[in-house]
Parts: structure tokens; C-alpha cells; sequence
């Protein structure tokens, strides 16, 4: 019996329905709700996990080690991301049909269809009194992988997150575009939920998220928030924006601005009197300016660069730090707070030079990612070694390290 019909035969009624081709069309699911996580958990301890364990208790584990990810997959022991540092937590191997079982366990009929047309396939699964996870699933050589991310289960306030003073002003604009940027996996969903909240703690509006998947569930406070899944919700992040501005939105919420079709919207939206805060995979500042300009045709760049210049009120990178010592991890920061000198680079398409403005520009709220660097190095937060290797100038950053 091969891999597929083992997983198949988890639904013996159901299992034409693997062998159905899905489409982008391909209609909603009829149970849409979703569940929180909240409640109080069927497990209270564990002494240890097997290659025989459940999902569920392998999370459980994972929970009270504090990793951040989990990576099952055939032939290789069960893996937990600690502190970014992959730990085997079993001897044996996963097997194939061990790993074909935990599939099974989580995926629907339809959903192992469309696992098996598209070769990959993302959800959500929720724990009671456990939380939410983030799952994906994979076909490789050989057989399968699931990779699982922990989606925290109480949002940091805005003085724990660590984000500087000047990012509490981006929550207050009326219109405009604010960005969240940084490789995979440095925290940007988590930053953007931290703003999100602080809004709906703060001001009486509407806010609608777009989200694939949503990871973080929001409870109203001063706000009316709306939270909308694509592919549970709606079939895609291009219908969720044009809907969203019919449906009276204040602040528009985006995982991320990945296509063109995107990124004209978020900016449409910016430009006529809604505040759109989105993510983007991009290293820093002008990267992400420049990729947003390059994803127009070549000749609407001019308009572009305009439009840009008039809606982006700022833009927050990110990258995760090991702490001295370890014990875990630590953010470090560049702020672009967009004042007129850089309205104007953009409007020019000197997007080269706006590096040099987020350097002196310190009291206006900017921040650099060695200016970051040195704050932590100086707490002793962060080893003289990681300052250094991730600085970018580093003939300025040697005078400060003996200045503790």
C-alpha cells in the first residue's frame, strides 16, 4: 500500500474525491467559524515523545520547551526549533507511514485532495487551551514533511515587543501605508498583530484583516475588527481588497503585499483615506521601496514613485538577534519615518540615498539597523561578535565598543 492510500484510507467514503482536480475557483469550505484555541487543555504532562506520538502531544512538548518550530519529516528524528537552534527530540527516525498518519490526522477529504494535486498545502490547527499552529505540509525525497510554526498565544505589548518609541506613531495616521519587512520566520505577523492592537485599544474604527492563514485571533475592543482567511474566506487576497473597500474600513490589515495586483490595491487604498498596514519580505528600507516600484511597468514607475512618495507614511525592518549567552533571541530594528526629505527621494527616485536620511535622522524617530546593534551591545544584551557580523558600517561601529 503506497503512502497516498494510506493517508486516503483515514476517509473510506469519501476517497474519489482525491483524485478531483482543484482550481483557484474551487468554492469555500462550508465550516468557515474556525476556532480560537482558548479553553483548557486535555493534557497536563508528558514525560517524553516517541515515534509513536500523537501531533497533539508533540505540540504540547514543544510549548513548554519554547520552540518556535517543529519539523517532522521522513527520515530524519522529530526536530524542535529552540532559540533558532534545531534540537532532536527523539532517537528513531520518523517513518513514512508514521509521518503519513500525523497527515492524516489533521487533514480533511478535501483537503487531502488538494494536498495531492498541488504537491504542498498550509492550514491552521487549533489545540484547545493549547493554541493555534501553523502548518505545512510538503511531498519531498523521500516521502513527506510537515513544518510547524507556533503561533504565540498572548500578543506582547508594545513595551515588550521592543520596537522603538517612534513605531507607536504609525498607529495614529488616518490615511496612509505603513510596512513591516524582514526575512521569513523574524516575527514581522507578530509586530504587525502588536500595532494592530494597540490600535484596536486606542481608537474607535473598523478594522478588516486579510490573512493567509490567520494566525492571531483578535478580540474587539474599541474597535470593530473584521478577520478574513483566503481560501476559507474568500478565494483571494485581489477579491478580499476590492471587497474590504466597500465594506467601510478604517484600517485595512495585509499578511503580506506578494503580487502586482497587491500592491496596486494596498496603494489605491492608502491614497483614498484608509491606513493599510501590510508585511513584505524585503531587508530593508530602500529594497522595499525599490521592489514596490519595480513591480509596476516600466512606464507607470513615474506615477508610481508619486504615489508612493504622498501615501507611505513609514516602514519597520526586522531581524532576529541570539542573545549573549544564549537563551533565546532578541529583534534589532531599522525605522524609516517618511518626512519631506524622503517624500521627495522617492517622488526622484533617489531611493539610493535614503539610507543615509535614516542615519542622522535619529531624532525624528529613525533608526538604523547598527544604531539597533549598538543599543543591545551596550545593554550587553547581544555578544560583541553578533553586533559586529550583522553591523553595516564598520569602521563607526568599532568607537563604540568599549563605550558600555
Amino acid at each position: 500500500m503506497d503512502s497516498e492510500q494510506k493517508i486516503n484510507d483515514s476517509h473510506p467514503k469519501q476517497q474519489d474525491i482525491a483524485n478531483m482536480q482543484f482550481t483557484s475557483e474551487t468554492i469555500l469550505p462550508g465550516d468557515f467559524i474556525g476556532k480560537t484555541g482558548q479553553g483548557i487543555c486535555k493534557f497536563q504532562s508528558l514525560d517524553k515523545l516517541t515515534a509513536n506520538s500523537s501531533l497533539d502531544e508533540i505540540l504540547f512538548i514543544a510549548r513548554q520547551k519554547q520552540a518556535s518550530d517543529v519539523h517532522i519529516s521522513v527520515g530524519v528524528p522529530l526536530l524542535f526549533k529552540i532559540f533558532g537552534i534545531l534540537e532532536a527530540q527523539t532517537e528513531e527516525l520518523m517513518s513514512e507511514e508514521y509521518v503519513c498518519k500525523l497527515i492524516s490526522s489533521i487533514l480533511n477529504p478535501e483537503q487531502s485532495a488538494k494536498f495531492y494535486n498541488k504537491g504542498d498545502f498550509e492550514l491552521i490547527h487549533v489545540i484547545e487551551g493549547l493554541g493555534r499552529f501553523r502548518v505545512t505540509i510538503a511531498k519531498k525525497t523521500p516521502g513527506y514533511d510537515i513544518t510547524i510554526r507556533l503561533i504565540p498565544r498572548q500578543l506582547y505589548s508594545f513595551e515588550d515587543s521592543g520596537m522603538p518609541e517612534s513605531c507607536r506613531e504609525f498607529t495614529k495616521w488616518s490615511q496612509g501605508m505603513v510596512l513591516i519587512t524582514g526575512p521569513i520566520g523574524c516575527g514581522k505577523t507578530t509586530t504587525l498583530a502588536v500595532l494592530c492592537e494597540m490600535i484596536n485599544q486606542t481608537r474607535k474604527a473598523h478594522i478588516i484583516t486579510i490573512e493567509n492563514p490567520i494566525e492571531i485571533v483578535f478580540t474587539s475592543q474599541k474597535c470593530q475588527i473584521t478577520q478574513r482567511e483566503i481560501d476559507l474566506h474568500t478565494l483571494s487576497q485581489k477579491n478580499a481588497l476590492k471587497a474590504a473597500l466597500r465594506q467601510d474600513p478604517d484600517i485595512i490589515l495585509i499578511s503580506e503585499l506578494r503580487d502586482l495586483a497587491t500592491i496596486q490595491l494596498t496603494v489605491t487604498a492608502a491614497e483614498t483615506g484608509h491606513l493599510v498596514l501590510g508585511t513584505m519580505n524585503t531587508n530593508d528600507a530602500p529594497q522595499t521601496i525599490l521592489r514596490i516600484i519595480n513591480s509596476f511597468p516600466a512606464e507607470d514607475r513615474f506615477l508610481i514613485q508619486n504615489m508612493l512618495s504622498e501615501s507611505l507614511r513609514g516602514i519597520i525592518c526586522e531581524q532576529l538577534v541570539p542573545k549573549k549567552n544564549g537563551g533565546g533571541v532578541v529583534p534589532i530594528y531599522e525605522v524609516l519615518v517618511v518626512n519631506s526629505a524622503v517624500s521627495n527621494l522617492i517622488r526622484k527616485g533617489s531611493g539610493d540615498q535614503i539610507m543615509r536620511v535614516i542615519s542622522t535622522g535619529e531624532t525624528e524617530g529613525m533608526m538604523s539597523f547598527d544604531l539597533s546593534l549598538m543599543k543591545l551591545y551596550q545593554k550587553q544584551t547581544i555578544s560583541w561578535e553578533e553586533a559586529y557580523a550583522r553591523c553595516v558600517n564598520k569602521k563607526e561601529f568599532e568607537k563604540v565598543k568599549y563605550k558600555k
